[in-house]
């Protein structure tokens, strides 16, 4: 696993950005299911693929997020090409689906290209309670 400048983790198809201080880089767990399961943030996943048009659409909206929520929030990119694995045990049946865990469990999933405000309402619908303090909406959203 590496650290690149700008705050994305990028390894292998996997990138994680926003929500991970630099500090802390040294402790990023070896696999993706360890990261969704031991995370002391909930973990937004995006899983995406290159080819998807729609997908292109929402990356924005969930870097948007990501930024928003820098410490709420470990937002994390899967490219499902690179990934099979990684889609086929969350039974990802079609891009972009945006997923959120909390200790490794699925709390939300929506399929398909939300605007901000419709993944950020699903996701305050189904914040876990103990995870903290719930994602911020920015003003005039």
């Amino acid at each position: 696993m590496s650290w690149c400048p700008g705050g994305w983790y990028a390894a292998s198809a996997v990138s994680i950005f926003a929500g991970m201080d630099s500090g802390r880089v040294n402790e990023l767990p070896g696999s993706f299911f360890e990261l969704v399961r031991v995370s002391q943030m909930p973990v937004l996943v995006d899983f995406w693929a290159e080819w998807c048009g729609p997908c292109r659409i929402v990356s924005p909206t969930i870097e948007r997020l990501a930024r928003e929520n820098h410490g709420r929030i470990l937002t994390v990119k899967v490219n499902v090409d690179r990934r099979p694995q990684v889609a086929q045990a969350f039974e990802i049946q079609g891009v972009p689906t945006i997923m959120l865990f909390w200790k490794g469990e699925p709390r939300m999933r929506l399929t398909g290209a939300y605007p901000y405000e419709a993944i950020l309402q699903n996701i305050l619908e189904n914040w876990p309670r103990g995870a903290g303090v719930t994602p911020v909406p920015t003003p005039g959203t």
